[in-house]
Order: structure tokens, then C-alpha cells, then sequence
């Protein structure tokens, strides 16, 4: 059963639609090899192995007795640690939460459920879901099935390094920080973060629950294409509590070939300059991508300034996030806030500067964002996406002293924050366009590099459309890291 391991969703929901693996041998397969890899990389921290055998037993009695299949039917999965599945903890990595077992399950988890998966288990995260890597002191640390020496990225990482590894065959996540879009680049997973407010928050997180926050996104991460369109078809919708009247209706992708896509790539920025090594991965999808036929610009004019777009993403982030912050913190923030001058916008002052925002400030940069927003209008009428870089590196070592701002990464052989690299982060997000990451090929040391495909607002299944047709072209594609094959 270990070439299950590597099977798409699709192609195991397939098998057992067709009778050819049962539900419960595919949890049992699975089940097997998480108990044998995961030690190694931490990435699956709670399971629910008696709800899941029950559940999957349920699955092939539906399917003996000839009832309606969903498209998930008896496929198992996990997700993100910060999902609310009924008995299980969701701690978001707080010590003091370890007790907190929510009774039902979140909207996200109903709807995957509906679809017919079967969640055995949940992945790590970092505390508060803050950080671009993985540890915390309930479940410790993930490592990168690539190098167990670095990190998977953050907040999903326990999510990419599972399904890098074989331990799951799909994933959820979520993304306000590329929460979806680190760790898949940094484990070399598909990701998709969806247009903001199509998938239903309702659940994830800790009470009181803070539904649709700002910025952020529910979203799938998978080993193909394919998957993440399957996820996200399964739990895209409005809120029916929230929303009460509400449709999503994506449009779907008329795409069939990469002829004629419209791309602008931008492969740095001066506000966050990307490894060579990972410009050059970059670069030579971009070439693959015009020799399918799609028309490539090197060097497209930005949609707005690339320094006040990351200031407004940053200001509207710590702004959204200032809720979980303690009031200690906001206290030095309020003390600091005088001393700031107005010419500096390093990370430090811009957190006190966002951690103290009154609602009238607030206003005026929410009014920027509604300009950037225009400006990627008009920049998606002369093209079809953004192919940008995911993040400013490979995968760095892990680094758990300090605080986020003071931990340096090298890149060109310059020190740099590791905050400085979050411009890639909200490069789009802030508008809340959709975007998917796809493992475009390994970097110079060896690690995998993602790349970053933005498009429009309510374009998901046309950017899924594209990552598919590049798969299929052999531009991009999931492989495994050694010693997981």
C-alpha cells in the first residue's frame, strides 16, 4: 500500500468511488506511514484515530449501499491545528489553551466532511499563528522534510511539510501573513490563498472568534494542481449564519491552453530583494511559460509604489492582529508611539504605530488600500497574472531566540530581517486578490522554490486553471524530497 502515499486526492477518491481501496484501507495505509515518518518531522500533532476508523467504516457502507458519493468520498486529510474539529484541542500553540476542545466542528472542517473527507488529524503552527516557521510549546517544533535543519514556513507549516512528506494527501490552511504560501514554497506544495471572503472562517482560530478579519483567508494546500481546485470548490460559500442570502459564484476558467496568457513577472523588489538562486528558478519558469505560447513582459510597470504598498499591507496586518496582542504590549507600543519619527518605517515602529492606530487612521490607510486596488484593476486589464517570488529565500535554519524582527537571513550576501521579506506576503493580499504557489523547480542548495501566482479578484479557478496547465506542460509539479519517496 506505500504507493498510496503519493496518489492525488482526486485519484484516491477515484479508487475508492470504484471500488478498487476501501476508505479504511486508505486511513489504515495512512495511518501507517504517519506513524513511521512523522517523528522525524513533527508535522502532524493531534489525531482522532477512533473517530476517523469510524467515520471511514461509515464511508464504505454509503459506498456498498450505492448512496450518493461526494468528491471526496473516504479520502483522509488533515488540517491546520487552528481548525475547530469537535473533540480534538485547538490551542493555536498557547499553553493555557490545551483544554480548549470545541464541541463542533468549524464551517471549513462541515463543509470538507460534506464533501465526504474524513479528518484523522491536525498539523503544527507557530504561537498565534505568527510567525514563518513552526514551533510552539504544546506540540514543539516541524521540521522541513527537505533538511530537518530549517524550517516549513508558518503559520501552515506542520500542513506543507505533511503533504511533502506523504502524510496526508490534502490539507487546510490559512493565510494573512502567505500562512499558505510560505510553507508550500518552502516545502514545494501546491497553495492557494483564496479571494478574500469566499471561504467562511467561522470556527478557526480561538473564541472569541474574529470571523472574516482583515486580510486574512481559509485556503487548501495540495501535491497537484487539481487538488486545490477540489478543496476549494468543496468549501468555497458564504457563511450561512454570516451571510444569510449571500452566493459565491466563482467564474470558471475557459482556459485550455497557455497560448496567449498575459504575464508580468517581477522577480525582486527594492523594498525586499529575492535570493539569485530563487530568481533564477523563477526566470526559467517564465521561459517555459513562453515557450507554451503564454506572452511574457520581464519587466511590467508595477501597479502602484511597491514601498507604500507594503507600508499599507503592514499597517492594515498589525492593525488586524492587534486584538491578539496583550495589553502590556500595547502599553510599550503607546509609550513608543511619540518617539517615532516620520520618516521611519522599520518594522518596530510600524508595529507601534499599528498596534496604537485610531479608527480615523485606520480610515486613511483602508483609503489607500481602496487606490491600490484600483491599481491593480487597470494593471489586470493590460494582463492575465503576477509571477513574483513567494518569499526571499529557500527555507532558512530554524532561529527560536529573539524576537522575529531581530532574526537575519542572508540574501545576495546582505544580513536582512526576516520580516523584511513579508513585502511578498502582502504584495497582493492587501486588496485581497487570490493567489496560488506552485513548486517550480530547486534552488542552487538544493531546496525547493515556489512561485507566486496572483490574479484578480474572484479569478481562483482561472489561477488553478493556469497552475494545472503548467503542470501539465512540465513547468511546475510536486516531487518528493529525498528519503520520503
Amino acid at each position: 500500500m506505500t504507493d498510496l502515499a503519493w496518489l492525488s486526492g482526486k485519484q484516491l477518491a477515484a479508487r475508492i468511488r470504484r471500488g478498487e481501496l476501501s476508505s479504511l484501507e486508505a486511513l489504515d495505509a495512512t495511518l501507517a506511514r504517519m506513524e513511521r515518518l512523522n517523528p522525524a518531522i513533527n508535522a502532524i500533532v493531534t489525531t482522532d484515530v477512533p473517530r476517523a476508523r469510524r467515520q471511514a467504516k461509515a464511508a464504505d457502507r454509503a459506498r456498498a449501499k450505492g448512496a450518493k458519493l461526494g468528491p471526496l468520498h473516504g479520502v483522509p486529510m488533515t488540517v491546520k491545528e487552528s481548525f475547530d474539529v469537535a473533540g480534538m484541542a485547538t490551542t493555536v500553540g498557547f499553553m493555557e489553551q490545551r483544554g480548549n476542545r470545541p464541541t463542533q466542528d468549524a464551517l471549513v472542517v462541515q463543509r470538507l466532511a460534506a464533501a465526504g473527507a474524513i479528518v484523522f488529524g491536525k498539523t503544527n503552527l507557530p504561537v498565534a499563528m505568527a510567525d514563518w516557521q513552526s514551533f510552539n510549546p504544546v506540540y514543539g517544533t516541524t521540521n522541513n522534510p527537505w533538511d530537518p535543519t530549517r524550517v516549513p514556513g508558518g503559520s501552515s507549516g506542520g500542513s506543507a511539510a505533511a503533504l511533502a512528506a506523504g502524510l496526508t494527501p490534502l490539507e487546510f490552511g490559512s493565510d494573512i501573513g502567505a500562512s499558505i504560501r510560505n510553507p508550500a514554497h518552502y516545502c514545494g506544495v501546491f497553495g492557494h490563498k483564496p479571494t478574500i471572503g469566499i471561504v467562511p472562517s467561522r470556527g478557526h482560530g480561538l473564541p472569541p472568534y474574529v470571523h472574516d478579519r482583515d486580510i486574512a483567508a481559509c485556503g487548501p494546500l495540495a501535491r497537484t494542481a487539481a487538488d486545490l481546485r477540489l478543496l476549494l470548490e468543496a468549501t468555497a460559500g458564504a457563511d450561512p449564519d454570516w451571510q444569510a442570502g449571500w452566493q459565491v459564484a466563482l467564474p470558471a476558467s475557459k482556459r485550455r491552453t497557455l497560448k496567449g496568457l498575459r504575464v508580468g513577472v517581477l522577480l525582486s523588489a527594492p523594498t525586499a530583494d529575492v535570493d539569485r538562486g530563487v530568481q533564477d528558478v523563477l526566470a526559467t519558469l517564465a521561459r517555459g511559460m513562453k515557450s507554451a505560447g503564454a506572452k511574457v513582459d520581464l519587466a511590467p510597470a508595477p501597479p502602484f509604489d511597491l514601498a507604500d504598498n507594503h507600508n499599507t499591507y503592514f499597517m492594515l496586518l498589525r492593525a488586524a492582529t492587534s486584538a491578539s496582542v496583550t495589553d502590556a504590549q500595547v502599553a510599550a507600543a503607546a509609550k513608543r508611539r511619540p518617539k517615532v519619527r516620520d520618516d521611519d518605517w522599520s518594522y518596530t515602529a510600524m508595529l507601534a504605530r499599528a498596534w496604537t492606530l485610531s479608527q480615523r487612521d485606520w480610515h486613511h490607510w483602508n483609503a489607500r488600500r481602496m487606490a491600490m486596488t484600483e491599481g491593480w484593476m487597470r494593471w489586470f486589464e493590460r494582463y492575465d497574472v503576477m509571477l513574483c517570488p513567494t518569499a526571499s529565500t529557500t527555507a532558512f535554519p530554524h532561529m527560536q531566540t529573539g524576537e522575529r524582527w531581530e532574526r537575519m537571513i542572508d540574501v545576495n550576501g546582505v544580513p536582512q530581517p526576516t520580516t523584511t521579506q513579508m513585502f511578498w506576503a502582502g504584495f497582493g493580499a492587501v486588496c485581497g486578490l487570490p493567489a496560488t504557489v506552485m513548486p517550480a523547480g530547486l534552488a542552487a542548495d538544493g531546496l525547493p522554490v515556489g512561485a507566486q501566482l496572483i490574479g484578480t479578484r474572484g479569478a481562483d479557478l482561472d489561477l488553478l486553471a493556469i497552475a494545472g496547465l503548467l503542470e501539465r506542460e512540465g513547468c511546475v509539479g510536486f516531487r518528493a524530497p529525498p528519503g520520503y519517496a
